[in-house]
């Protein structure tokens, strides 16, 4: 189940960057599972991560590994992911499978171990099936292409319990030349991700520095991936990865920065977006727009209060104008010195709440109208500041509890 129709675009290809997959069947057969995204020697990698203290053995090692190249002067040359295993709670035996997967796939490839970062997704606790994994390196890598069909089949290939594959373009002029940026992105259940999403892998062809990439992607992703939640539940495995190629323009003064950073940001929004449009059981793709508060962060703490409701979510599902529900989640956020009599809430363009009540004006006839839209907004003004916040959340059905309890089975 999932929001609206959303197919995958057609991605360009990008000058020095392959995509492979493979159907090594490391839980399911016959189905993609593992993934190779070979960058040129020319290209700028950034990463965030996790804040997951269980953090997987390959974002631990990624992580590594990132450092070790960017120590040496140079770029890691493939993202190695599959899907299945998160090999997380997997101890010292998870590090070494980890470590093992990127020698291997570095040994068949020609690069050095530390070139490549790995990726996993999918049950935690369990040991990587390894022989499976190791066997599907060399499928993934004869199948490498640039074009849009290998784009799609690796969307395809970081899936877990994802509907359909999530990805997004877009391409910008700077300096009189074209620059594209391509995204690919999993996640559809613990989804509540605290510096990067569950699984996400943009590349552009710009030439962009190290510290400059790594502003871009942090300031991009707190205002795309770290504002959506399904389930408020931080992944183990959680990553988001940034490259830029530097086979197109150079990007360096601050038009020019401006420019790509608006184009990187409407990416990595479309692709936030799309998880929850695809979240576990999700029926109602929903925003929550803060506005008026003291500070970002407290707009924040508003909307995820909200978002984070059970009770909130299950009104959603069974489109029930609960308005209260709402009015109560506002007044439990951890917000300071809280004046109930100025605060607005908005459904849609339903008027909920308005001097620390039901708001003369409304209808349950109206609400309810709004509740069993497919794609609703719910607007909060604090009325005590200049600060505002979007976050995107789902609804709570029964299929998420069903998901969840067959998700091993």
């Amino acid at each position: 189940m999932a929001v609206g129709n959303t197919p995958f675009p057609e991605l360009p290809p990008l000058k020095g960057v392959r995509l492979g997959v493979a159907m090594a069947g490391i839980k399911k057969p016959d189905r993609r599972d593992v993934v190779v995204i070979e960058l040129p020697e020319t290209a700028t990698v950034s990463g965030v991560f996790t804040r997951n203290a269980f953090c997987a053995a390959p974002v631990l090692v990624a992580k590594q590994h990132l450092e070790q190249c960017r120590a040496g002067n140079r770029s890691p040359r493939f993202w190695l992911i599959n899907t299945g295993n998160a090999n997380a709670g997997t101890g010292e035996a998870g590090l070494r499978d980890a470590r093992a997967s990127c020698a291997e796939l570095a040994k068949q490839a020609g690069v050095s171990e530390q070139d490549v970062l790995p990726f996993s997704t999918g049950v935690i606790g369990e040991p990587l099936p390894m022989e499976r994994l190791l066997a599907g390196l060399a499928p993934a890598l004869e199948s490498l292409s640039s074009d849009s069909v290998a784009w799609e089949h690796a969307g395809q290939g970081i899936l877990t319990t994802d509907t359909r594959a999530k990805g997004a373009t877009c391409a910008v002029e700077i300096g009189n030349q074209q620059v594209t940026i391509n995204g690919i992105t999993k996640g559809s259940g613990m989804i509540k991700p605290n510096m990067a999403t569950m699984l996400g892998f943009v590349v552009t062809d710009a030439a962009i520095e190290a510290s400059l990439l790594d502003r871009l992607l942090r300031e991009t992703v707190d205002r795309s991936f770290n504002c959506i939640t399904v389930d408020s539940d931080t992944s183990t495995n959680d990553a988001c990865m940034l490259a830029a190629t530097g086979t197109g323009p150079r990007i360096s003064d601050d038009e020019q920065i401006a420019v790509f950073s608006n184009a990187l940001q409407r990416v990595m929004t479309e692709l936030a977006q799309a998880i929850i449009r695809d979240g576990e059981g999700a029926t109602k793709f929903v925003t929550l727009q803060v506005d008026e508060a003291k500070s970002r962060q407290e707009a924040l703490d508003v909307a995820f209060t909200v978002a984070h409701s059970p009770l909130v979510k299950t009104a959603l599902y069974a489109s029930d104008a609960n308005w209260g529900r709402i009015l109560a989640a506002v007044g439990r956020a951890p917000v300071n010195d809280f004046d109930v009599n100025r605060v607005v809430i908005d459904l849609g363009d339903v008027r909920l709440v308005e001097n620390g009540g039901r708001a003369a004006g409304y209808t349950e006839a109206a609400g309810s109208a709004v509740m069993a839209q497919s794609e609703i907004t719910i607007r909060i003004n604090l009325g005590r500041g200049e600060e505002s916040a979007t976050v995107w959340t789902s609804d709570l059905s029964h299929d998420y509890v069903s998901i969840n309890a067959d998700y091993r089975s």
